[in-house]
């Protein structure tokens, strides 16, 4: 090869190199493959991402290959940016972290005190045999990351295959009707629709029915029903007759209505027992056991405040969060369920969730827990009174005792200059009670503001979704008579003045004929379109069929009206039957939350109180007995002052912190799982809090108020003969 033939070769491969280089492909790839390569670059990552990616670099573990391939099938579930190696490398190097500093602790405090600390060894030794269990268990959060998607996603594919079928009934075409279901189903499930189109446009499949193919094989072992429906569908694209085409259609959504149906049925009868078990041993037993722990803890040796941290630490993080896993638990075994999820959870309904305030044309938004936190330390500074009068030496008698009642380690009445323990006095728990009031108060305002407005719109849409089904069925007639779509609005506004369905029909008639509309803007505009009063995916969808189909002709847009007539209606039907299924349990769960557990909870910090306070009392009464000389008329109760010594006996005041915190906790919890059972809507389940917390806060405080002041003035005319 001459030189000159070299220099032009050399030219043309650096300029195509540069071209390489510069080259964008999104703009020849598809939108979903566009909308998910943007969620996928932009999502966050998660600190568990960061260190499992991070531990793999350091300490390389690779998992047998059963949990190999489990991890990789809920990293791909989960759209998790991590390799099961990672996963299983982070569990190792926690666990080695922590023994590493536990072995550093037993180090220093053997350099420290010149002897081995035996205590220190035995706790080193619970913790090891700890930290080998919990490997196991790290090391599977990949898999329970992906059971709480597979939740979420289950409660959408009912909905999935209502859009595709909807779709499919006039438009046989399985590429569009993917992408009309991921425009309008929402995530999680939105973002799976794509990777199916990811997976083709990146060439790991060459068509959409293998990349399809591959997504439901994921699904077989948990929603046969959603497997096999997506299967019908598929194969109706092969039918050459329209009718046979849409009675596969119709089958595929037959399949997994009555699909769901009877897995819910069993779901609810097995549902029974697990609600029982939270209801006893994260509600009841816990409540209960602290009656007699007043008692216990004096018996038992050690500081009040070493028991105190141990009691918070266990009613205030260990059984929340133990009654919360189990929750999980429950939920993932729940089948698949019928979601709303509404369109007043994207970002345009954001300011719904402030406090707005107009000034002049424009509008201020005040974020609610600004004024939540106001009113909760408001509510904080009233419970600290006890501490702040000890502080400063102020105390006064109340109903036979002392308000704030601070002791001596040998129970006599304590002054500033002396070691104190406490407080002991009935005054301090009622004004302790004002911290899970405030609390209460502070985030049922919280929740309660965010969720108002919506709430509303919420239930004007429900309104509008339950009568739209007889709405369509009417509209596609008269399209069907040969009614232009223009005025067979009017004309259905018209039969159904003053209902929901009427007014969202009224105001598409009116756009079309006051601002000389078509139909796609009187619906669809951001300005005047009637579905921005009107936030349904469910309505939304279905005049965008009607848009559709209106191409083909007015016979078209009336079958396909009255079509989905018939699955809105369906699909009610389930969703009423399933409902009436589960009716029982949450009735048990709701006056659980609402009635039992504020009741017994403010019980038993009157009954904590009375026995602390009796306890005090003994104390006191015995001192001054043996102070008079009175030890042998008090023959053996002497001992008692050895007993029930004053350092060891928990304050009931710091007590009732602890139960109230709690009580705060599970009706959050419960009231959570209740609605995720139910339904899943999350402005539902803000709205349930915020209701709940202001029912339960405000009984708890008023129950505790009295049953306290009762068993105090009954445990104050306590005397020795």
């Amino acid at each position: 090869m001459d030189k000159e033939t070299e220099n032009i070769l050399n030219k043309y491969k650096s300029k195509i190199n540069n071209e390489i280089k510069d080259y964008s492909p999104s703009e020849t790839f598809s939108y979903e493959y566009k909308e998910f390569k943007k969620e996928l670059l932009t999502r966050r990552v998660s600190s568990y991402e960061s260190m499992c990616n991070s531990s793999e670099k350091i300490l390389n573990v690779e998992p047998n290959k059963k949990d190999y391939e489990k991890l990789q099938e809920s990293i791909e579930a989960a759209h998790i940016n991590i390799t099961p190696i990672g996963a299983y490398s982070f569990a190792v190097l926690a666990s080695l972290l922590v023994f590493i500093l536990l072995l550093l602790v037993n180090a220093l405090s053997f350099l420290g005190t010149g002897g081995i600390n035996t205590n220190l060894i035995l706790v080193t030794l619970i913790v090891v045999i700890v930290l080998l269990f919990s490997v196991k268990l790290v090391s599977n959060i990949p898999n329970y990351i992906a059971s709480n998607w597979r939740l979420k996603v289950s409660n959408q594919m009912v909905l999935c295959i209502l859009y595709i079928v909807m779709y499919m009934r006039h438009t046989s075409n399985l590429e569009l009707a993917i992408k009309f279901a991921a425009d309008h189903v929402g995530n999680p499930l939105a973002l799976d629709l794509r990777k199916i189109f990811w997976d083709v446009e990146t060439g790991r499949f060459s068509t959409i029915k293998e990349s399809l193919d591959y997504y439901l094989e994921g699904w077989r072992e948990y929603s046969l029903e959603f497997v096999e429906s997506f299967h019908l569908i598929t194969a109706s694209l092969q039918e050459p007759s329209d009718e046979r085409r849409v009675t596969l259609l119709e089958k595929a959504l037959d399949i997994i209505l009555n699909r769901t149906y009877e897995k819910m049925l069993h779901y609810s009868q097995e549902l029974k027992n697990p609600i029982t078990i939270i209801n006893m041993i994260g509600v009841v037993l816990p409540i209960l056991g602290l009656v007699i722990l007043p008692l216990i803890g004096s018996l038992m040796g050690g500081s009040s405040l070493t028991k105190i941290l141990v009691i918070f630490a266990l009613y205030n993080i260990v059984l929340p969060v133990g009654v919360y896993l189990f929750g999980i638990n429950i939920l993932s075994k729940k089948p698949t369920g019928y979601s709303d999820t509404q369109l007043i959870e994207k970002r345009e309904y954001e300011k719904y969730k402030n406090i707005i305030v107009k000034a002049g044309n424009s509008e201020l938004y005040i974020d609610p827990a600004i004024i939540a936190l106001f009113i909760f330390m408001v509510f904080l500074i009233i419970s600290l009174v006890p501490i702040i009068m000890y502080s400063v030496g102020a105390d006064f008698s109340f109903l036979g005792a002392k308000f704030v009642d601070f002791r001596q380690q040998n129970g006599g009445f304590c002054s500033l200059e002396q070691t104190c323990y406490g407080p002991f006095g009935s005054g301090a728990v009622l004004l302790s009670l004002f911290l899970p009031l405030g609390l209460a108060l502070a985030l049922s305002l919280y929740f309660g503001i965010r969720s108002r407005k919506l709430t509303k719109i919420n239930e004007e849409t429900q309104k509008l979704e339950l009568e739209f089904s007889g709405s369509l069925f009417q509209l596609g007639n008269r399209i069907g008579d040969g009614v232009p779509v223009e005025l067979a609005f009017g004309d259905v506004a018209g039969n159904m003045h003053g209902t929901p369905t009427g007014n969202f029909f009224q105001l598409v008639s009116s756009n079309i004929q006051k601002f000389g509309a078509d139909v796609k803007r009187a619906i669809f505009d951001k300005n005047i379109g009637a579905i921005a009063k009107y936030p349904s995916n469910l309505i939304e969808s279905s005049m965008k069929v009607l848009l559709e189909s209106s191409r083909k002709g007015p016979q078209v847009v009336s079958k396909s009206l009255t079509s989905i007539s018939a699955y809105f209606e369906r699909i009610h039907q389930v969703n009423e039957r399933l409902k009436d299924l589960l009716s029982e349990t949450l009735s048990s769960m709701k006056s659980q939350i609402s009635f039992l557990t504020p009741i017994i909870a403010g019980i038993v910090v009157g009954i904590s109180t009375m026995i602390v306070t009796i306890l005090g009392r003994l104390s006191l009464l015995l001192l001054e007995s043996t102070s008079q000389g009175g030890e042998a008329s008090l023959g053996g109760l002497e001992g008692l002052t050895g007993l029930f010594e004053i350092p060891s006996i928990i304050p009931s005041y710091f007590l009732q912190l602890v139960i109230g915190i709690y009580v705060i906790e599970i009706v959050v919890i419960l009231t959570a799982l209740a609605n995720s059972i139910e339904s899943g809507n999350k402005i539902s389940a803000e709205n349930k809090i915020s209701k709940n917390l202001l029912s339960s806060g405000i009984l708890y405080f008023i129950i505790s108020l009295f049953v306290t002041l009762i068993f105090t003035l009954l445990a104050t005319n306590i005397q020795l003969g």
